[in-house]
């Protein structure tokens, strides 16, 4: 480890990479050749050149402690493959990076902005100051009223086709087509209730997915009147509740709670994408408090969030949390020092604890789909069904504990041979999300190395 904190390794890096073909392009440039002039700064700061096609070289430097990135290359991916490729070299190559150097003036330039802006934004939320300080709350009160009589138009009309669909009988959702349950999505849309359009289309593509259909349609539909019910009535909600109901028809919660300050390990980060927006999720844990929290991040089609942190290490900073049943969504804050090394994973339960903890977690939020949880001890196990976690047994003829089986999802996917691998038969610790569809593993560390996390997705 330098003076910057701890050095990411290869996998961390690539994991950073907006893209595949980023991913890419970064590993061919993280050799020694191409660079010059690279160095390391005690606050986090990692610079260097790279030679491209051009007469001058390509001015690269990265804030660890963000992670930010800065380049004089016309991509507008971040980060680009001349910071992949900066990072994978430093990953790799100890010795071209000499902690201490003297920081050039182009990336000292960059830097020091990001410092000024970072001490005006901590002005700005004492002096309250800033953009909702200045904001004219009448007018942002009649455009909350009058989104939230369109939401009230569609959750109404929504209410009508669920009421058609079951008086017709569930049999007719299979030849009436995908069409009519688009054409209601749009509709939602129109309302500004994004929730409830993303739960429409989930609707319209469950006729005629296999065995048992009618059922599974059944029980969304009974979800979605749940939803439209509560919407309808959310006035009269406890206000953990009726935060959550906005939150599920598409209101963002404000990040307007607590402030909590811990040492946060990043547990995972992966990104799902719908063909109009790139969504990532970052996982973290409170190392002290023993909260758990995600991080969302939004890009546009064809550009990767800007939020990322590398996987597997600890990071020093305060969270915001948002408002809504569980309070796990939070906005990242200030950041006091850079990424340190992960020394264990976070303390884990049995399946049967993490099934009570969804269980719980219900009751706040009936459209739940899953909740993070830590395993310890697990064993993957495959069964004629597919995959299982178990809890390891605890000794020679002692009868063996619960087990979860995985998700569909996660059937597909590497991550699984990566966790049989880990285990090779012994039981390791597994972080994930526990639902109604099985368990999804996220990341996982095994007992002879509790320090090194395994992605999984």
């Amino acid at each position: 480890m330098d003076t910057q904190g701890v050095r990411w390794t290869a996998d961390q890096v690539l994991a950073l990479a907006p893209d595949d073909a980023s991913r890419k392009a970064g590993s061919k440039l993280g050799t020694a050749g191409p660079w010059s002039g690279t160095g390391s700064g005690g606050e986090g700061a990692v610079w260097g050149l790279c030679r491209g096609s051009g007469s001058k070289p390509y001015r690269t430097v990265v804030d660890t402690t963000g992670p930010a990135y800065a380049c004089s290359c016309p991509s507008r991916k971040f980060p680009c493959k001349h910071a992949l490729g900066l990072l994978l070299l430093r990953a790799g190559d100890t010795e071209a990076f000499p902690a201490g150097a003297d920081v050039p003036d182009w990336a000292e330039t960059w830097l020091a902005g990001r410092r000024e802006r970072a001490a005006a934004a901590r002005t700005r939320g004492t002096e309250g100051t800033g953009p909702a300080a200045t904001a004219d709350p009448e007018a942002a009160r009649r455009r909350a009223e009058r989104r939230s009589a369109r939401i009230t138009s569609g959750a109404e009309e929504l209410e009508q086709r669920l009421a058609d669909l079951l008086r017709g009988g569930l049999a007719s959702a299979e030849g009436a087509g995908y069409g009519l349950w688009e054409e209601t999505a749009a509709r939602m849309v129109d309302a500004q209730a994004p929730g409830l359009a993303g739960r429409v289309r989930e609707l319209g593509a469950i006729p005629g997915s296999g065995p048992g259909w009618p059922v599974r349609l059944l029980e969304e539909c009974a979800l979605t009147h749940l939803l439209d019910r509560a919407w309808l009535s959310v006035d009269r909600l406890p206000g953990p509740l009726a935060a959550t109901v906005r939150t599920r028809v598409g209101l963002t919660a404000p990040a307007d709670g607590p402030s909590v300050r811990d040492r946060w390990l990043v547990l995972a980060q992966y990104d799902t994408g719908d063909g109009k927006l790139t969504t990532r999720r970052i996982w973290l844990h409170g190392r002290d408090t023993g909260r758990t929290a995600l991080l969302l991040s939004f890009g546009a089609v064809g550009r990767a969030p800007q939020v990322a942190l590398p996987v597997g290490v600890v990071v020093d900073a305060a969270l915001t949390l948002h408002a809504g049943a569980g309070a796990l969504r939070a906005e990242l804050g200030e950041q006091f020092a850079a990424p340190s090394p992960l020394e264990a994973p976070p303390r884990g339960g049995t399946v049967g604890d993490a099934l009570t903890a969804y269980g719980l977690a219900l009751r706040e939020d009936p459209w739940l789909d899953s909740w993070p949880v830590t395993l310890s001890d697990v064993v993957p196990i495959p069964t004629e069904q597919g995959w299982q976690l178990a809890d390891a047994s605890p000794g020679p003829g002692a009868a063996p504990g619960e087990a979860v089986p995985l998700s569909g999802a996660a059937l597909g996917r590497p991550g699984l041979w990566r966790l049989v691998a880990l285990s090779g038969g012994g039981p390791v610790t597994v972080f994930g999300e526990c639902g109604h569809r099985g368990f999804t593993p996220l990341a996982a560390w095994s007992a002879d190395a509790p320090g090194e996390t395994v992605p999984l997705h």
